[in-house]
């Protein structure tokens, strides 16, 4: 195909009637027309210099304008020095104006040679075209075998300059993978910065795996890089680890990030959700998922309830099961590991230094107590009196955290005291928000590994079928009475031992 690299420029223009196609001297037309464009000014002025040198008449000009065209003038005085081959064209008060063959001639050329160069060059283009369709298949066999090509001596050059291993791929259930990296992240860092982590996920025991920690401790870049080495290997890649197992996954689905759709009126937590019946709808025992802080687009009790419920989903004998990493700050969700076959918790790790944290970025088993938050928003900037501020708060809540739910009920701002600079927090006067709680323990979907209240149990206990209208009246009155003596807000009901029977 060698007519292409004679006939087409190295960077041809996107659109292809507008010129700038063809190589010069490829089409001798066509360059003598690009000629003329360039150079008509030059041949205009040259052409006035020879016909004052032929005539003597020093104050002849060639003009032009759109009636008609390119033309001589002279002025009154001078026209007994026209010669004969002039032809008159319009009769002015103070000049004439006349043509020649020669200027006539050259107009058409100065004015149609861009246009005419166009059309020439598209011409040439479709001619080269029509060649090159006669050749699909072959430039497409080649254009294939170079892609190839391309696409495994990248792999190879990622191989050896960044040290990646061979994975090996086989048909079972199992994703292990031995101090992975990020491929684009660890890029980004000075060499020998990345931290590396372990990844092990198998159906039955490490079938879901629940990641805590603070934010911008590594969470998404884990979730990340895991999916990216199994891609990455099913893609006949080597990988940034040390070794790697790999089970061959038929899908890889992710839930990362938080972002709307404001043309089909959708909210973030609407995007986060419909991605979220999309995985579980679509999921199979030999899926990859990876969730990133599913729920955190709404409500506290709405999110933690959306977030249990999916890993059940997920967990269940007869749903998908497939393999899955979930990394939340919802710290409830730990309890999951004792309630749930295949539900592992690990976190990533950091150290306290005095007010400062240090993130390790290494991810460990067992789960998170605390999100660092505060310390997260100093490192982002938070004027120093927004940190403190939000030091005292915490620290409140944490001193009532004995009697009151972790999360806030209802925060009672008293008058400031002597010498103090913001009003002093009260967790006090509940009884009136208790329908509000969102005391997570309390609920029954958070309560499952709790012992069951002996009220509950003497009730459920209870042979109704064997008790007579009065007794059953009696017993009905006894707990009443229990309920009304020993319920106090705050508290939880309990039986003195000389009542729990009879």
């Amino acid at each position: 195909m060698g007519i292409i690299s004679r006939a087409i420029v190295d960077n041809p223009p996107l659109n292809t009637r507008e010129g700038g196609l063809i190589r010069a001297r490829y089409n001798q037309e066509l360059d003598e027309l690009h000629q003329i464009a360039r150079n008509g000014k030059e041949w205009l002025s040259k052409l006035q210099q020879r016909e004052i040198a032929r005539t003597g008449i020093k104050s002849l000009k060639v003009r032009y304008n759109k009636v008609f065209g390119y033309y001589i003038e002279v002025t009154k005085a001078n026209l007994n020095q026209v010669p004969d081959y002039y032809i008159r064209r319009q009769t002015l008060v103070n000049a004439e104006r006349f043509v020649i063959p020669e200027l006539k001639e050259y107009e058409e050329k100065i004015l149609g040679a861009e246009e005419r160069a166009c059309e020439i060059e598209f011409e040439i283009f479709e001619s080269i075209r029509n060649q090159v369709l006669d050749h699909t298949s072959e430039i497409q066999d080649i254009a294939d075998a170079v892609a190839t090509l391309d696409v495994l001596t990248t792999f190879a050059f990622l191989s050896i300059n960044y040290n990646y291993v061979r994975p090996i791929i086989d048909n079972g259930s199992e994703i292990h993978i031995n101090d992975g990296r990020h491929p684009v992240v660890e890029r980004a860092l000075e060499e020998g910065k990345f931290v590396e982590n372990d990844t092990y996920l198998k159906p039955n025991e490490h079938q879901l795996l629940i990641i805590t920690g603070p934010n911008m401790a590594g969470k998404s870049t884990y979730l990340r890089q895991v999916a990216l080495i199994v891609l990455m290997a099913q893609i006949g890649s080597f990988v940034p680890a040390t070794s790697a197992r790999i089970g061959v996954v038929d899908k890889i689905f992710t839930r990362i990030g938080a972002s709307d759709n404001l043309v089909r009126g959708e909210s973030t937590f609407m995007v986060e959700m419909i991605e979220t019946a999309h995985i579980l709808n679509n999921a199979t025992s030999k899926s990859l998922v990876i969730l990133d802080e599913i729920g955190r687009g709404t409500s506290t009790f709405d999110g933690v309830s959306i977030a249990w419920a999916v890993c059940e989903y997920l967990t269940k004998a007869s749903g998908p099961r497939p393999k899955t990493l979930f990394a939340t700050h919802y710290h409830e969700l730990t309890s999951l590991e004792k309630l749930l076959p295949g539900v592992k918790n690990y976190n990533v790790m950091v150290r306290e230094y005095g007010d400062k944290v240090v993130f390790l970025r290494k991810i460990s088993p067992g789960g998170a107590d605390r999100s660092y938050g505060i310390q997260v928003g100093k490192l982002a900037g938070l004027p120093d009196e927004v940190v403190n501020r939000a030091q005292e708060i915490l620290l409140s809540l944490e001193n009532g955290s004995e009697h009151n739910s972790p999360i806030i009920e209802r925060i009672k701002i008293g008058k400031k005291e002597e010498g103090e600079s913001h009003p002093v927090i009260s967790l006090s006067n509940r009884p009136n928000w208790r329908n509000k709680r969102e005391d997570l323990s309390a609920l029954p979907l958070f309560n499952q590994a709790k012992e069951e209240h002996p009220l509950i149990k003497e009730i459920k206990e209870l042979d109704i079928q064997n008790m007579t209208p009065l007794e059953a009246l009696n017993k009905l009155n006894q707990l009443k009475e229990i309920v009304k003596s020993y319920s106090m807000p705050g508290q939880l009901i309990s039986i003195p031992r000389n009542q729990q029977k009879g």
